[in-house]
């Protein structure tokens, strides 16, 4: 699903690009421009449908299989580009019964289509594929295929691939910015084994070879990082929630030997799920139900397929990141992958380089999470205890059409943008209304970062830009400065973008009422009589320097 066609600059095969951002220099190469733009190959079609079937091997770790792909021809031409990640390999290609020629450029393949492709026409390819596929080294942060076995020695496998890529384990078209309108998840699998993946189990297929098949339906558009397959001795069970739009079908999978702790750990997904309907409105894939799924690595966030690997505890791996004692309160990774849902798998960026859509909004959401059963006061002080975490590296946006995501900080610093954001506005029910706009505007749609900038900016009746230019585009803290003298105070912003002209509520003598100042990078000048000092709101992700201080 392609909501528009994009101008783009193409880069010639080969080229090597060096650029330099904040004093860091990036490298990028031809795969990751085939990667990372949206090709002339790539741009003439618009996804509709997938069905990928995929055969495990477990004595090998070997897998193979096929996707078929639907697609409708936007523009005419003749080469079409699928991703397919080494070392798996493209087997062959066909189209109409007929077998296509097709070459590789390292993760690429380039079909040469026969069939005259004619504008507004839906046409398929099946393209047939093998091999070992990488195997993950710290899923999911460096992903690919998990192998590992449960405590009866039976195979716990799964699979882990945003950053990676889903062309790591099967072929598609490896860019954010098309989704198909559905899909069909074919896992074939050991006997003893079950598979679960995204959308609805529509049927299982038994086979005479010892194996079965799993076929799960998606009926929603899906980005590729999203769809995951999952295989192990679960058992199941199932329940309901009555959400914004009616019976939302709620199911849980877990290893036969930790049954006991996941039925008592999982049974937050129903406190979690009314909160962010709450904030963010109806759960975005009634028609596929939600699933909770454990994994042998920490959990991420696939579409209706939420993977969970926590340990069964509160917090971060036991840890609360805020370090207040609220993050202890609530399950990481049921809350986080579960935000996703809303802000990466409902809305979803079009470019890696504006991860933070998915990422800062997610982040925030464990603020608002808490905030929903334990109060305001509480929510604020989980999000401004994220801070300690944060390191101002380097900017939050990433480099566009070369497959470059941006700092980590698009977590913590991200959320505190939200956070800083929220308190400008300063009406709690518009900042709802907008979360909940924002969902129902860009419904299944992949977006630009603009996109979101605008929107919060038209909507809030505020122009953001500098704000966002600061936090998003930018490492520094702005910062207040300020010097009390014969009774007044003057301030500035500073270690700023230029522009920078963002609101901020103050107090004087740490005991006065908040006052807003409008500071901008130029000196200005408010009479304070009796003011010694001068604080920021905490809610604000700022510094303050006093430079001069008035004597008592």
């Amino acid at each position: 699903m392609m909501n528009t066609l994009h101008k783009i600059v193409w880069l010639f095969a080969g080229l090597f690009i060096s650029l330099t951002v904040s004093a860091q220099k990036f490298a990028f190469t031809h795969d990751d421009t085939l990667r990372g733009s949206i090709t002339p190959e790539r741009i003439w079609w618009d996804l509709a449908y997938y069905h990928l079937q995929v055969k495990l091997n477990t004595a090998d770790s070997a897998i193979s299989g096929s996707t078929t792909i639907r697609y409708r021809v936007l523009q005419p031409n003749q080469i079409m580009q699928v991703d397919l990640q080494r070392p798996l390999k493209v087997q062959k290609v066909i189209q109409d019964g007929k077998e296509l020629a097709f070459r590789q450029d390292g993760n690429a393949y380039f079909i040469t289509l026969q069939k005259k492709q004619v504008t507004g026409k839906t046409e398929s390819v099946e393209v047939y594929y093998a091999g070992q596929p990488r195997k993950a080294k710290r899923a999911p942060w460096d992903g690919g295929f998990v192998w590992k076995r449960d405590k009866a020695g039976k195979w716990f496998i799964a699979t882990a691939c945003q950053g990676l890529g889903a062309s790591s384990w099967w072929p598609c078209k490896d860019h954010m910015y098309d989704e198909p309108d559905s899909m069909l998840i074919s896992v074939t699998v050991p006997k003893d084994l079950t598979d679960v993946s995204n959308g609805r189990l529509r049927r299982v297929t038994e086979h005479n070879d010892g194996t079965h098949t799993f076929d799960w339906f998606v009926s929603n558009p899906i980005n590729n990082y999203g769809v995951n397959l999952n295989v192990g001795d679960y058992i199941h069970w199932s329940d309901t929630l009555q959400g914004e739009k009616g019976k939302l079908d709620l199911t849980f999978y877990a290893l036969s030997e930790h049954e006991d702790s996941a039925r008592r750990q999982f049974q937050q997904v129903k406190p979690m799920l009314r909160a962010f309907e709450h904030w963010f409105g109806p759960y975005p894939f009634y028609e596929d139900g939600y699933k909770l799924v454990e994994t042998p690595y920490l959990g991420m966030e696939h579409q209706s397929s939420v993977t969970y690997g926590n340990r069964f505890q509160n917090g971060y791996l036991g840890k609360d990141l805020s370090g207040t004692g609220f993050g202890l309160l609530w399950d990481f990774i049921i809350i986080h992958e579960s935000g996703h849902e809303w802000f990466a798998n409902n809305i979803t960026y079009k470019d890696v380089a504006d991860m933070w859509i998915h990422e800062s909004f997610t982040n925030y959401s464990e603020n608002l999470y808490t905030e929903y059963y334990y109060g305001k006061d509480a929510g604020a002080a989980y999000v401004t205890g994220c801070r300690a975490l944060i390191r101002n590296d380097r900017p939050i946006v990433g480099i566009y059409n070369v497959n470059h995501s941006g700092s980590g900080d698009m977590y913590y610093k991200g959320g505190n943008l939200l956070h800083t954001i929220r308190q400008i506005i300063g009406d709690d029910e518009k900042w709802r209304a907008i979360l909940r706009g924002m969902n129902k505007t860009f419904y299944h749609q992949t977006v630009e970062g603009k996109q979101i900038e605008e929107y919060i900016s038209h909507q809030s009746g505020i122009n953001f830009q500098k704000v966002f230019d600061q936090y998003l585009r930018d490492t520094r803290i702005p910062t207040l400065e300020y010097r009390l003298v014969n009774n007044k105070l003057q301030y500035r912003w500073t270690n700023c973008v230029s522009g920078f002209d963002m609101p901020l509520q103050v107090c004087f003598n740490q005991t006065g009422p908040n006052t807003l100042l409008k500071p901008t990078t130029q000196w200005q000048t408010l009479p304070t009589p009796g003011v010694t000092a001068l604080t920021s709101d905490p809610n604000y992700y700022v510094l303050v320097r006093p430079l001069v201080q008035a004597k008592p």
